[in-house]
């Protein structure tokens, strides 16, 4: 029996009187719940997915956008076809994506690889290859240009990404598509695990596009995918790069990461003075044939509870509760962009950051006869 949630615990179990000093201590400054929508809280109903709406801390100027993040089971079994796997993710996102729209939706971002289960464990080509599909001209990038020009909505798609220009490889990737409808561009994952089941490399490799921001018509974003968000140099060169949104769309199993999820993408938004988004699929997926992790146990046929938890931090260090660790969820949340730059000019980190000290000792520790800097008594 998996726990459904922090949040519901924290709730059942502490008295009102001194739930708020909890959560201030654990979240931040508070987060104020944002009314819902009637239409989009019976679509929620209907379809039976979470549906949570906050509004977090304002500057003296407000900039406020309004972020949607989407975690979700897979719908068809893992032995279904391919386009019946792909076709039931594409409505079941679609219903979602509706009620994002009538909550005030500007940007919406998926899980990783969300039009599939997350098969890269089982290191088996077929069927998970034929998941891929053109980042610029496949069916789930028309269907989020669809999404996108119907709500004026800036949508974040992460997939499997077939590159046709290049011998038809395949990528981990997060197409950026504008409220136009335009395809902007994508952003490929930095970091491939090599832990355990997380073995991706089996599939793609280290993305190429290093760390792009976005221009929308709603602030400026970047899409560190999955496992890079345990490299703090990956966080921050995004913000290097102008960052206002970073998301974080991702697969992670409890066993594995569950006590590092609440702190990383809240770590990020600190250093880096930007909002940071974690999205984490949610639910079991089980496939066919056993496979094994290379640690001497039991080959088994998943690899463990998807956690749901998404969640969206801010500069100032506050965050949201998270959406439930069980059911699919739509988390709404109104940032204020130019908290940023509030915040950056209070704590003053990128002022007082010392780039050329670590770029050059970067370079220095990748060179072949490189000394580490270790005083010893003598």
């Amino acid at each position: 029996m998996e726990l459904e949630s922090v949040e519901d615990t924290l709730n059942k179990y502490i008295s009102p009187a001194e739930l708020k000093e909890v959560k201030r201590i654990l979240y931040g400054p508070e987060c104020k719940t944002l009314q819902i929508e009637k239409q989009a809280s019976d679509i929620a109903n209907n379809e039976d997915f979470e549906l949570a709406a906050y509004e977090m801390p304002i500057s003296q100027n407000p900039r406020q956008v309004k972020i949607g993040l989407i975690q979700n089971k897979i719908i068809s079994p893992t032995d279904a076809p391919v386009s019946t796997q792909i076709h039931s993710l594409h409505e079941r996102i679609s219903k979602i994506a509706e009620a994002a729209a009538l909550s005030g939706v500007n940007i919406l971002c998926m899980q990783e690889a969300w039009t599939m289960p997350f098969a890269f464990c089982t290191r088996e080509k077929v069927p998970w290859t034929d998941f891929a599909e053109s980042a610029e001209n496949g069916a789930t990038t028309k269907l989020c240009q669809e999404l996108a020009r119907k709500h004026n909505m800036v949508v974040v798609s992460p997939i499997l990404e077939r590159d046709e220009t290049h011998g038809g490889v395949l990528w981990n990737t997060a197409v950026v598509i504008s409220n136009t409808g335009a395809v902007m561009g994508k952003s490929r994952k930095n970091h491939i695990p090599r832990v355990g089941d997380f073995n991706e490399s089996t599939y793609y490799m280290e993305g190429n596009t290093g760390h792009k921001v976005f221009q929308t018509s709603f602030g400026r974003i970047g899409i560190n995918i999955c496992y890079g968000r345990h490299h703090p140099l990956n966080w921050m060169m995004y913000g290097i790069n102008g960052a206002e949104i970073v998301f974080n769309p991702s697969a992670t199993v409890g066993a594995l990461s569950e006590p590092m999820w609440p702190i990383e993408a809240r770590c990020a938004a600190i250093a880096n003075h930007y909002y940071a988004c974690g999205i984490n699929r949610v639910g079991t997926e089980t496939f066919a044939n056993e496979f094994t992790s290379g640690d001497g146990k039991k080959a088994h046929k998943d690899f463990g509870h998807f956690y749901g938890s998404s969640y969206i931090a801010s500069p100032d260090g506050s965050r949201t509760p998270g959406l439930s660790r069980t059911k699919d969820g739509l988390l709404v949340v109104a940032v204020d962009l130019n908290k940023c730059q509030e915040i950056s000019d209070k704590w003053c980190f990128r002022m007082t950051a010392r780039h050329e000290l670590y770029a050059e000792a970067l370079k220095q520790s990748t060179e072949l006869d490189y000394k580490r800097d270790i005083v010893y008594e003598k």
